[in-house]
């Protein structure tokens, strides 16, 4: 029934301790060799989702920084990107310069921070990425940006978010990936539209796409997918929207999903 799927990373794939269980890679691996086109769909940096890719095998375009860049995983082959406007960049780049606010910056999949601090190092920790250190921001604001994240505590970024709604309008896409990650990306640089384009590459209908994911920047992902999956340990809006909820990221909530929804053969490959 399902020709492609799409699977968010953290809080998705892996588990919170930061692993693909055995059992998942084992169902995405025969999904696979049965014609189903597995990817990921995730905010991360492409090298980070290119490094999960290869312990999947996949060899798939992947949708990254939110949907601002699909490429593939082994040739590195650029089939859709979009970017933040200059305009938001420089002011985003001003106002936490103002307000002492962490914001990151990527250009040509590199992370650009202002200052190496704690919220820096465990970033790049999660992702297992490096960053690059310069203290002029600003300088990088005419850079094409696949995405730009400021993180902070997430109530205070709640009280921000409106505030930057208002300032940008639809001229960019506001959203969260984890509380504390408010993202900024180009209003056709989300998931769902990065899905759509995956689905018309392939030639498959959106009816037969199947999207998983447990965060706010999933949603427009499920909304598109003819069928929407939503983790147990899922925010709200996401399950409010999804067709199914699964089990959670620690129970292996993926392999359910695929074991139910997706393979031919049985649970243990019979």
């Amino acid at each position: 029934m399902f020709k492609l799927i799409a699977i968010d990373i953290d809080d998705t794939l892996i588990t919170d301790d930061k692993r693909i269980t055995p059992g998942t890679i084992d169902v995405i691996r025969r999904a696979t060799k049965q014609g189903v086109q597995v990817t990921l769909a995730t905010g991360r940096m492409y090298a980070s989702a290119q490094a999960v890719a290869k312990q999947l095998e996949l060899n798939v375009p992947l949708i990254t920084y939110q949907g601002s860049l699909v490429k593939t995983a082994l040739d590195e082959t650029v089939l859709y990107e979009r970017h933040v406007p200059a305009d938001v960049a420089e002011a985003l780049f001003a106002y936490c310069d103002q307000h002492d606010l962490h914001i990151q910056a990527y250009h040509n999949d590199i992370l650009f921070a202002k200052k190496i601090n704690q919220k820096l190092l465990d970033y790049c920790a999660i992702s297992k990425v490096s960053y690059t250190i310069e203290p002029n921001l600003r300088k990088l604001a005419a850079l094409p940006q696949n995405k730009i994240i400021i993180i902070d505590d997430p109530a205070r970024l709640d009280a921000l978010k409106p505030m930057f709604e208002q300032w940008f309008g639809d001229i960019v896409h506001i959203t969260k990936s984890k509380p504390n990650f408010l993202e900024f990306i180009h209003p056709e640089g989300t998931k769902g539209h990065a899905l759509r384009v995956l689905a018309e590459r392939f030639g498959c209908p959106m009816e037969s796409v199947m999207a998983i994911g447990d965060s706010w920047n999933d949603v427009d992902m499920l909304q598109a997918a003819g069928f929407g999956v939503a983790m147990g340990n899922a925010v709200q809006p996401l399950k409010d929207v999804a067709d199914y909820v699964t089990l959670s990221n620690n129970e292996e909530g993926v392999k359910h999903v695929f074991e139910t929804f997706v393979l031919r053969d049985g649970p243990d490959g019979n």
